[in-house]
């Protein structure tokens, strides 16, 4: 016969407490690697505790070149975050400037958030993008340009931007570099802040000799083929011509436009006018006697009877302008020329509003998180 012998109680006391403490041993372990794990200071993280959803896909594209040796062409990078509670029917679509991409929205280059951060807090859904033959949107050489320093495929040189964006009170000569003092940092090489600016900027398209300005419009008007509801644009310097195209092209899809230093020459774009012209330069113009403000340009202005811009009747454009950059000084024209056209534009000169100091890259800049909350203001009252 069998008997089963028991253990001493002690011996059941001992593996008990063996086992707790192997237990508790392993979990502060996984704590400290975890924690060891964590980003440190020196690399930015934010919370997306509002974001519900985030994806990306790629916008418009065809195949083309030789029979046998096809490639896709044209597709465009594009992000979407999606609110947990949507407050606005109109999502925002981002068109960057020249030598930028999408990143420009999601972080200043002092580490903090950008304005895509902003406007998701404040319920809009988003799209990001970056330009065919950008950033992560693919280049296709021979077909998207010729990689030239001096046409074609280009890159600023970290003295230009310096000149332009971040250092304008010592290295240039625009009459209002004296007011310019959002910029975060030195604005010069080797600070922190501008290397990690000048790590953003990237090659693109420049020259008469490519077609930046066809990629990026057919790839605009399909992203809001795809998107099938009445949007905001929201566009920087060349992605000012970039959605006054797109407009032109999908008017029934755009709702708003809000533009921030939108690159200059809106009365040389093709847009669907009436009565129509088959070229802009049929349009018979004048120049302002004088500038409406010291330092700015005059514009140019339609000779009576003037051409409208009749898609544009229900817009709402909102065009903004910072006192401590060169931009200003041609700023005042495209909103007037809109207006003359029958587009209901609001321009408003930051200073105006009491937001002083801005350059061209204004949401890099210091008080980035006020002028956000000014066009947000803006879209609730006018945007409906």
């Amino acid at each position: 016969m069998n008997i089963r012998r028991q253990s001493p109680l002690w011996v059941v006391a001992v593996l008990l407490f063996a086992g707790g403490w192997f237990a508790a041993r392993s979990q502060n372990a996984a704590k400290m690697d975890g924690s060891r794990a964590m980003p440190g200071k020196n690399i930015p993280t934010f919370s997306n505790e509002n974001i519900a959803r985030m994806g990306y896909f790629y916008a418009g594209g065809k195949y083309a070149g030789e029979p046998g040796k096809e490639v896709m062409d044209g597709a465009m990078y594009t992000e979407v975050w999606v609110p947990k509670q949507i407050r606005s029917p109109y999502p925002i679509v981002f068109f960057h400037g020249a030598g930028q991409t999408g990143v420009d929205w999601r972080q200043t280059p002092d580490g903090r958030p950008g304005w895509a951060y902003y406007l998701i807090d404040r319920g809009y859904v988003l799209y990001m993008v970056d330009y065919p033959a950008r950033g992560r949107s693919a280049y296709v050489p021979g077909l998207d340009g010729k990689p030239s320093i001096d046409g074609g495929l280009t890159i600023r040189t970290a003295p230009n931007l310096m000149e332009i964006w971040t250092d304008v009170k010592e290295k240039s000569n625009y009459f209002l570099k004296d007011n310019h003092t959002q910029w975060p940092g030195t604005g010069k090489m080797g600070d922190p802040i501008f290397d990690n600016f000048a790590k953003t900027q990237v090659q693109f398209l420049g020259g008469a000799d490519n077609k930046a300005g066809e990629l990026n419009r057919e790839a605009g008007a399909a992203l809001l083929d795809m998107i099938g509801t009445p949007v905001i644009l929201l566009t920087h310097s060349m992605g000012g011509g970039v959605g006054w195209e797109v407009a032109n092209e999908r008017p029934n899809l755009v709702k708003s436009v809000v533009t921030v230093e939108p690159g200059g020459g809106i009365e040389r774009l093709h847009l669907k006018y009436d009565p129509p012209v088959n070229d802009p330069a049929e349009i018979k113009t004048y120049k302002e006697e004088k500038a409406e403000r010291p330092g700015e340009n005059v514009c140019n202005l339609q000779v009576a009877p003037v051409h409208k811009l009749v898609q544009w009747q229900s817009m709402r454009i909102l065009d903004i302008s910072g006192n401590g950059g060169y931009h200003r000084a041609g700023d005042s024209c495209t909103p007037k020329w809109l207006n003359q056209a029958g587009v209901k534009t609001d321009f408003v000169r930051l200073e105006d509003v009491g937001i002083s100091g801005n350059g061209h890259e204004m949401f890099f800049e210091k008080n980035s998180d006020v002028i956000i909350k000014f066009v947000d203001d803006w879209m609730q009252k006018n945007v409906k």
